[in-house]
């Protein structure tokens, strides 16, 4: 049984982590228990815990391994032959450069590759919290709405969540993507029922630029992250 933990950040959000030897946790912030209610509060630990019963943060963990490996191996080849190529007249000093650009090249293809397994794993655990609470689908799409507007008002908080940019990939929300998501949300408003924010984020539509965007994210698109939670509201297991 995980333990949960409370973690004294402003923005709402919540993660979970841990390891063999010290055991699981699943977080949650305050500001994640300012904003939300209750059955929000508990579809979000649902979630949290279809991450842990995935082993999301040993599979991620090991799938960011090989693009680093592949980022070192080219940085220090085009070192290598930057600092070499001037001594080399028959121009040997090329061939490391060439290597490390490949390497680089397949560095960024294999982070394009880790990102969308981190967005798959997400859509995921959305899916465990939706089969394994009561009204899962409806309680997380309230959830992740006022998670995505809330950070939206806390502009300084945003900004001192920079320095959480090293496990952004363990929350429920991308704090980063506030900035984006702002545009999908704009308009709505903070006396709003819970359903009617969620109504008005899936009421905006998913753009060429957001699904660039999305290719570089750790988390899916709010939009499409909600009509996929959609579609589970009938579902009976």
């Amino acid at each position: 049984m995980p333990k949960v933990m409370i973690a004294d950040i402003p923005i709402p959000n919540a993660f979970a982590y841990g390891s063999p030897v010290a055991g699981s946790r699943v977080a949650v912030t305050t500001g994640l228990l300012k904003e939300l209610e209750d059955e929000e509060v508990e579809a979000v630990i649902g979630h949290e815990l279809g991450h842990l019963k995935h082993r999301d943060v040993q599979i991620m963990m090991f799938a960011s391994v090989l693009p680093a490996i592949f980022y070192f191996i080219g940085y220090s080849m085009m070192l290598s032959g930057w600092f070499t190529g001037g001594r080399q007249r028959q121009g040997g000093g090329a061939a490391p450069i060439i290597i490390g650009l490949a390497c680089m090249a397949i560095y960024w293809i294999l982070t394009l590759f880790v990102l969308g397994l981190s967005r798959l794993r997400e859509y995921y655990a959305d899916r465990r919290s939706a089969m394994n609470v009561e009204e899962g689908a409806r309680k997380l799409s309230e959830a992740l709405a006022k998670i995505v507007a809330s950070t939206v008002r806390m502009k300084r908080h945003r900004r001192e969540a920079g320095g959480l940019n090293s496990f952004k990939t363990l929350f429920i929300d991308d704090p980063d993507r506030a900035e984006r998501d702002e545009i999908q949300i704009a308009g709505t408003r903070m006396f709003r029922a819970d359903q009617q924010l969620v109504e008005e984020i899936l009421s905006r539509r998913v753009t060429m630029l957001d699904r660039a965007l999305e290719l570089l994210s750790t988390h899916p698109n709010i939009v499409k992250r909600l009509t996929a939670l959609q579609k589970l509201y009938s579902y009976k297991p």
